[in-house]
């Protein structure tokens, strides 16, 4: 199976020893998107919704990057610093996707990298 490295200048660059995506034969795997303006690199100032919707629009420039859109992400994973931000975060959500919605998980975390509110992984897979 081929693999290769998905990457994207209208998503923010990796913050530490990792890719954007990867793509495995039609599968692609995400790694975590915080809430950074891919043209500073800084975290963006808003509410939970502000934040998730820059993290939406940062996995959506890394779809298009591997061909793709949210429309085909299977599975999400949802890092939340406050779990009273699970409304919040699935009013976004609806925003970006559509019935049917892919598998997810929300999980409440002690802290994330540079102190944003919320953190989003997923995998997709291309038709």
């Amino acid at each position: 199976m081929s693999r290769s490295i998905i990457a994207t200048e209208l998503a923010p660059a990796a913050i530490g020893p990792y890719s954007q995506a990867v793509r495995a034969g039609r599968t692609v795997h995400f790694s975590g998107q915080i809430p950074l303006d891919p043209a500073t690199a800084a975290l963006v100032d808003g509410d939970i919704g502000v934040q998730t919707r820059r993290v939406f629009d940062n996995l959506a420039a890394v779809a298009g990057a591997a061909g793709g859109s949210l429309a085909q992400i299977v599975r999400m994973g949802i890092y939340v610093t406050d779990l009273a931000d699970f409304a919040a975060v699935n009013a976004v959500m609806a925003e970006y996707f559509q019935p049917p919605y892919p598998a997810r998980s929300t999980i409440q975390v002690a802290a994330l990298p540079k102190a944003a509110a919320v953190e989003i992984d997923a995998v997709m897979v291309l038709d």
